[in-house]
């Protein structure tokens, strides 16, 4: 038996996040990993993979980096989880308050969507009420019901949580304005991503920031993936923005799972305990929330990025990948068809077909190639172990899979796909 039938045989979907399914891989993937070391991760016979996908994008700066591994390694020494609440668990709380702008008090959780359902929580007792407006254009907040019933995967989801939740689109204002014109004085808050493949234009984070603030909305922005990579103290303060509640996760921690929303006291202290008599909100509750290991790994990791300029070198690895892969399009004459781009510090590619529409099916030819030069790129996420050798292996890659992209434009692309089966959409209503 494989190991893809022992997965799905024991876990729904074969893994416990969907991004790592088997249908988000081409077939000649890795099945099963079994470690990883600074950019590479290795199967079970110990092949080595030159990876982008860098735990779903929640290490930046390497796989089993020594420091951030023996500061985890150090809180687990002292018992890892206590009875009550540990001295590293205030030394990473106040370290939040400090690094973060927006932040005045900070609660950790485990993943991000228990964050980010807080924050959609806390902004319902807030203002009293229960919509909640999410931007279309990101494609993840949370595994909960207020998000999942907004998609198409509405299965299991009651419908008075489909019809809360409303959309709008990143970079237009007018669709957030109408949105909220046709439901006044019923919106909670409004969330999104500070950026993903674009930057906001014409102070567009700051437009909603005004909007939200007249209509007495809670504005609340996920940075998950923006927060660590994007600048150490978060997007909003690159893009110059304040939100009420903010949510962070993924590479705070270099891989170690936590989690944490975060803001405005008189928002986040609903959640406290102390003020007798109170109507009390039920905010967050885990008995890992405060793990101190991953909470050491966090303090390890902001130092480490403050020592080794890791944002700057984020930025500057990201621009010098796009400009290599959009020159070797060129070059075999596939300008128009595969194309390199987004945000430097965390690049996008497209795969299009010989019409120049978006395709599944070259996107699952090109991950084949590179995965025949010993490189997984799902999607682009740079860490601090990308270097110089690093980025000369992919660009050696990324020459070799482009020339059978551009064969497969002309004979068509089934003709050099290994197995016919093309990377799916997670978010699809049916299998």
């Amino acid at each position: 038996m494989s190991y893809q039938d022992r997965l799905l045989k024991a876990i729904p979907g074969g893994c416990h996040t969907y991004s790592r399914g088997f249908d988000q891989f081409p077939p000649n993937a890795p099945q099963i990993l079994t470690g990883g070391k600074g950019a590479y991760v290795f199967d079970e016979n110990k092949k080595s993979f030159l990876d982008y996908g860098m735990g779903l994008r929640s290490v930046n700066i390497g796989y089993a980096n020594d420091e951030i591994d023996a500061a985890a390694i150090s809180q687990i020494r002292s018992g890892n989880n206590l009875t009550r609440a540990s001295m590293v668990e205030l030394e990473a709380a106040e370290l939040m308050i400090d690094l973060i702008d927006s932040v005045e008090m900070v609660k950790f959780a485990k993943n991000g969507s228990s964050a980010v359902t807080a924050a959609v929580k806390l902004a319902r007792a807030y203002t009293g009420r229960d919509k909640v407006v999410r931007c279309l254009d990101h494609p993840f907040f949370s595994y909960d019901d207020w998000f999942i019933g907004s998609t198409v995967l509405t299965k299991g989801v009651p419908l008075d949580a489909q019809e809360n939740t409303l959309i709008f689109r990143y970079n237009d204002i007018t669709s957030l304005d109408r949105i909220i014109d046709q439901h006044k004085g019923k919106i909670a808050c409004v969330i999104l991503e500070p950026s993903t493949i674009n930057h906001p234009l014409d102070g567009f984070l700051n437009k909603v920031r005004d909007v939200c603030t007249r209509e007495g909305i809670v504005f609340i922005l996920d940075e998950m993936i923006t927060g660590f990579r994007w600048d150490l103290k978060g997007a909003q303060h690159l893009y110059k923005v304040k939100p009420d509640l903010t949510t962070f996760g993924k590479a705070m921690s270099n891989g170690f799972s936590l989690s944490c929303v975060g803001g405005a006291k008189d928002i986040m202290k609903l959640g406290s305990i102390e003020k007798i008599g109170e109507e009390r909100v039920f905010l967050l509750s885990s008995t890992h929330g405060a793990e101190m290991s991953s909470l050491g790994a966090f303090i390890a990791t902001v130092k480490f990025m403050n020592d080794n300029n890791l944002i700057d070198k984020l930025w500057k690895t990201g621009s010098t990948l796009i400009n290599s892969m959009n020159d070797l399009a060129q070059k075999n004459g596939l300008g128009d068809y595969f194309k390199a781009g987004g945000v430097p510090c965390s690049p996008i590619y497209e795969t299009c077909d010989h019409s120049g529409k978006i395709s599944n099916e070259f996107r699952t030819l090109f991950c084949q190639e590179m995965i025949r030069n010993n490189v997984l790129m799902p999607w682009i996420a740079l860490s601090h172990s990308h270097d110089a050798a690093e980025l000369e292996h992919t660009k050696f890659a990324v020459d070799c899979a482009l020339k059978v992209y551009k064969a497969a434009l002309t004979d068509g692309v089934e003709k050099y796909l290994d197995i016919n089966k093309v990377i799916k959409p997670v978010f699809r209503k049916y299998n």
